[in-house]
This record gives structure tokens, C-alpha cells and sequence, in this order.
């Protein structure tokens, strides 16, 4: 039996009663209830609706993201989280190269790649050599001074980690970033691409084979197997192109502010909810958060 799940961001809470009951009413859903009262709320339906999108992107219009999803199997045993614009709120990369003068320039380059209109491979390499130079110590400068969590993330790691399930962070951008993400957020493990360095500065060059696409599923496959789950086990989240694999393999597949290629492959979108949302669509209510 599928389950409707609507929120809005908990900063600025736009779901009423009358909006939620309305909309059961009209699916002839079964009772409400109310997640986090004013954010999130969820009925079961006795089949998926034939205007599900169109109800969609009305509600878009009003702050609020709708989600309908299998009732079974809700709770998932691990977190497999992209990075940049994901766990954090900035592209790291970006970030580097505003302090290396080519900030505009990186940026085009990263929002093209993410939204799939570039390989990965070829536009991580042609961003990282406009890095050459670079102190290292500019990567603690740009975390510290640059770097902000997306809000919800710790709430996210803890709760689920609380309940039994692990955490891992797989990134298509850099260890120097994700290790201290990771330990910020308390993920369990992280990976990512390497930046390479010789005496004390960024030599423009990232260490081989590239973490991109293929790597991410490769990561879920490797942790499920280990842990001895299936991917239809796994709450997987991203924004790019680079994250489809790992979102369409995964057993619940989150499109979380994402680019229009991502959103237009994935039935679980976020655009108004912060990171707590992953913890409503797995039926979490607030009272069982963590932090």
C-alpha cells in the first residue's frame, strides 16, 4: 500500500491541516498523521493516484514537496550521502577556485557537470589544473571560512545512526573536504577523489581512477555487501548527475534541491525540505529525531 508523505521546510512550516485533509480526502486516504506538526504529515492511499505530478507541482508552487512511496521496508539500514550541495551548501571545488582567481569560471564548468551536460571525469580534471599552485593550507581556510552544513544533516546521521543504521559519506569531490564533513556530521566512513600535493602546494592534478558515477554505485554496492544488507536497504541522497546511479539502485533514492536531470529521473524530490526530510519519508516523526 503506498504512503503520501507531504513537508515543507521546517524553518518556515506552510503545511495545514486543511491542505493535508483536502488532498487525503480527495485520493480517499486513510487517516493523517501528523509527523511534525505544521512540516510533515503522511496518510497511506489504496493506489498510487493518476495525478500524482499534477498535484505535485501544485503544491510545489505552495513550499510544500509531496512523496508516495512503498509502505514496506521504510526504515533503511544505511545512508549513502553525496557532498557538495548535499550535506554541505557549497560546491568545495568552487570554493577553491574562488581563492585561486577562477571562481566564475570553475563554477560554470561544475554546474554543467552536475546537471549532466559534461563527463564528470574530463571536468573534474580541467577544474582541479586551474587549482595548480594553490597552498595546501588553503583547504582548511576554505572549510573553515567557506564551508556551511546543510541544515538538518547532524539530525539526519544521528537519528538514523540511533536506530541501528550506518552512514557513509561518497563524494565526487575531495578527502580533504569530506574527512572533515564526515567528522563534523559523524558519517562512520567517507570517500572521495584525492587533490595531490608537492611541497606544501596544490599540484593541479587529482590521483587515479576518478570517483565519479560508476565509483558511487560501486561504494553502495561494496557497504551493503559488508554489512550483509541489499541496496533496497539504503536511503541514498544526491543533487547531480554524477548521483544517479547510486540514487536509481538504492532502495529509496532522494533528488534533494537538484539539478533538473536528477529531478527528472527520480520520484522522490526534496526542493523545500531540509535533510530531516529523509527521516519523515522513512516514517520518522520528530519525537524520535536525534542530534
Amino acid at each position: 500500500m503506498p504512503i503520501a508523505v507531504l513537508l515543507t521546510d521546517p524553518a518556515r512550516p506552510t503545511l495545514d491541516r486543511a491542505m493535508v485533509e483536502a488532498l487525503r480526502d480527495a485520493w480517499c486516504g486513510g487517516n493523517a498523521v501528523w509527523l511534525n506538526p505544521g512540516v510533515a504529515a503522511e496518510f497511506s492511499l489504496p493506489a498510487e493516484p493518476e495525478n500524482r505530478w499534477d498535484v505535485w507541482q501544485s503544491l510545489q508552487a505552495a513550499g510544500v514537496d509531496l512523496c508516495i512511496l512503498p509502505d514496506e521496508n521504510r526504515r533503511k539500514r544505511l545512508l549513502l550521502a553525496d557532498m557538495d550541495s548535499t550535506m554541505i551548501r557549497q560546491e568545495c571545488i568552487d570554493e577553491l577556485a574562488a581563492e585561486a582567481g577562477v571562481g566564475a569560471h570553475v563554477a560554470a564548468v561544475t554546474a554543467r557537470a552536475m546537471n549532466g551536460e559534461l563527463p564528470f571525469e574530463g571536468a573534474l580534471r580541467e577544474r582541479v589544473a586551474l587549482l595548480k599552485g594553490l597552498p595546501e593550507a588553503v583547504v582548511e581556510r576554505v572549510f573553515m571560512n567557506r564551508i556551511t552544513m546543510m541544515p538538518g544533516g547532524k539530525t539526519l546521521v544521528a537519528t538514523m545512526k540511533r536506530h541501528g543504521a550506518r552512514a557513509a559519506l561518497v563524494s565526487g569531490g575531495f578527502t580533504a573536504f569530506t574527512a572533515r564533513v564526515a567528522d563534523a556530521l559523524a558519517f562512520d566512513e567517507h570517500r572521495a577523489n584525492t587533490l595531490q600535493v608537492a611541497n606544501g602546494h596544490l599540484t593541479g592534478t587529482v590521483a587515479e581512477p576518478i570517483l565519479g558515477r560508476a565509483a558511487k554505485v560501486q561504494a553502495l554496492e561494496e557497504i551493503t555487501a559488508r554489512m550483509g544488507v541489499t541496496p533496497a536497504d539504503v536511503i541514498a541522497v544526491g543533487d547531480g548527475a554524477n548521483d544517479l546511479g547510486m540514487l536509481h539502485l538504492a532502495g529509496m533514492g532522494v533528488a534533494l534541491h537538484a539539478k533538473p536531470v536528477v529531478q527528472a529521473e527520480c520520484d522522490l524530490r526534496i526542493n523545500h525540505g531540509d535533510l530531516t526530510a529523509l527521516l519523515y519519508l522513512q516514517g520518522y516523526a520528530v519525537n524520535d529525531f536525534r542530534s
